[in-house]
């Protein structure tokens, strides 16, 4: 195993010779590093949680309303009395293969992470340059744009097509010679799909080298295909998971990237595998639990469908326009009123709704959640709309 300053002197290595400065080297290792190579600078802005407003209905970061699974309470709160010892039983490993079998993938493609947050900007760090940027969908979630933003990295942005899926020959022209192309399906904030064989599609006509980031934190509330499916064919797909949505562990901070074993070892050098490699075991004994509980999921995902339903055809009815959505999200027209003025409607009501995006002033993101809390949410925006 490499020790802390190998891995120090080989993140160092890699990063000048893609283009980067000595003072970017520090920049990146004050938040990703651990060892000798960690500068004193501050986090960046993007890598805080920033502050949210007290209100007695929280509709707005796509929380599962559920809490864990309690398969996966069960697990954490006997694994409580052992967390004395650092991992008494193998837990990783254990949660590897519960992935490795859920996913049908290897294990060695398989890298456990604190969120997929994490994973996202270490490989906008990895597979991006000064010479190689990122290329997006607008909107999408943000965090990319704001790590590239943070790097210096050229950062494109193509908007979605007309029925709001990731236009990828588009992506391609905007980026012919980008390092990393980020795609979330289903989207947020849009909730939208796009289609496996338009990820193929980029997978084989993008550039030599390049990466295809495949975010897939919302896919559990679908049954579309994985993008895992590409494994075979190329070495260039990595797969982003969390357990922050339907699993219901928002709290309880996990996830994991699925990809070549080589691109895990790149985005692990940083800081020696100490963010992958020393998780809290209770959310990894909840997460590997979470993973068996194939009915639940299914419960989950149609209580959250039949949700979605309701309070779609709801906004509508009310004159609204409502995008069409399969995930744990809506996005909702106002049609005149700034998204950002409704939101502070909706604040004086006791309502935090989503954020909006530049792209779109007038759309909101409102979170999917329970009958009982959509139901409060339809009564709010009443009482908006008559004040």
């Amino acid at each position: 195993m490499a020790s802390q300053q190998e891995h120090d002197t080989n993140a160092e290595a890699d990063l000048l010779q893609r283009g980067f400065n000595r003072r970017d080297v520090g920049r990146i290792a004050a938040v990703f590093g651990t060892g000798a190579l960690a500068a004193s600078a501050g986090r960046p802005a993007w890598a805080a949680a920033p502050a949210k407003p007290a209100s007695k209905l929280m509709l707005d970061s796509n929380e599962c309303w559920t809490g864990p699974m309690p398969a996966g309470i069960e697990a954490a709160r006997n694994m409580l009395a052992r967390c004395n010892r650092y991992e008494p039983d193998g837990e990783r490993a254990a949660f590897i293969r519960a992935a490795a079998t859920f996913d049908k993938v290897p294990e060695d493609h398989i890298s456990p992470w604190p969120g997929s947050s994490d994973p996202l900007s270490r490989a906008v760090v990895t597979f991006a340059s000064p010479t190689r940027g990122v290329v997006t969908a607008d909107p999408t979630f943000e965090l990319a744009w704001d790590t590239a933003t943070w790097l210096g990295v050229p950062l494109r942005k193509v908007p979605l097509t007309s029925d709001y899926r990731h236009d990828v020959k588009a992506m391609l022209a905007a980026g012919p010679d980008a390092g990393l192309f980020y795609v979330c399906t289903p989207n947020n904030p849009t909730g939208t799909v796009t289609p496996l064989e338009e990820i193929v599609w980029l997978v084989r006509n993008k550039p030599a080298g390049s990466k295809v980031l495949v975010d897939e934190a919302y896919i559990h509330f679908t049954t579309q295909p994985s993008a895992t499916k590409l494994f075979a064919e190329s070495d260039d797909v990595i797969v982003l998971r969390t357990f922050s949505k339907l699993f219901g562990m928002a709290g309880m901070r996990m996830g994991y990237a699925l990809t070549h074993p080589a691109n895990i070892a790149k985005m692990q050098r940083y800081d020696g595998d100490v963010q992958s490699g020393s998780l809290p075991l209770p959310s990894l004994v909840c997460a590997t639990a979470s993973l068996g509980e194939a009915s639940t999921i299914a419960q989950r995902r149609a209580e959250l469908q039949a949700n979605r339903s309701f309070v779609t055809e709801e906004i509508r009815r009310r004159g609204y326009t409502v995008l069409p959505s399969e995930a744990n999200m809506v996005m909702i027209d106002w049609g005149g009123p700034p998204a950002k003025s409704m939101r502070e409607a909706f604040r004086k009501q006791g309502v935090e709704i989503g954020r909006s995006w530049s792209i779109w002033p007038s759309i909101s993101r409102l979170t999917v959640s329970s009958r009982a809390e959509m139901i409060a949410f339809l009564r709010a925006l009443d009482r908006v709309r008559a004040s």
